[in-house]
């Protein structure tokens, strides 16, 4: 199925560059791994190297990266698997997260580590997420 009839919600609400990344890794990788959670695996990694999830879409990173841990690793440590920050660009500065969890109405944000601001902003995307999802229905 073309990427297109599949693109997650949180796209659909997203800038064209992120839709057309996403969409053009899909479809390479089901071209070369088949229709599945393979080809979807892949196309997210492509799409978190330029854009971080903030609330209910993709914003362009301010540094074209990888952005977690996971994220960095290659080759057979890649596929390996592990967790990854679900769209949070765990590799930018403090002060960018703190930025960002501020926009969320993260709570306690200015005690934050580094690490907790990361897991703060994931739960406030998906709070968001989960709120346009159920406007959109």
């Amino acid at each position: 199925m073309p990427a297109k009839e599949e693109l997650p919600s949180t796209l659909r609400r997203s800038p064209k560059k992120a839709q057309e990344t996403w969409s053009k890794t899909h479809d390479s990788a089901v071209g070369t791994y088949g229709e599945g959670e393979r080809a979807h695996r892949t196309a997210f990694a492509a799409l978190k190297h330029s854009f971080e999830k903030v609330g209910d879409h993709w914003e362009p990173k301010e540094e074209k990266g990888p952005s977690d841990p996971q994220a960095e690793r290659s080759g057979a440590d890649a596929r390996q698997g592990g967790p990854t920050a679900g769209g949070v660009d765990a590799n930018a500065s403090k002060a960018h997260l703190l930025e960002l969890a501020k926009r969320l109405g993260v709570s306690g944000r200015s005690r934050m580590t580094k690490d907790e601001l990361v897991e703060a902003i994931g739960r406030a995307n998906d709070r968001e997420t989960a709120r346009a999802r159920r406007q959109s229905d």
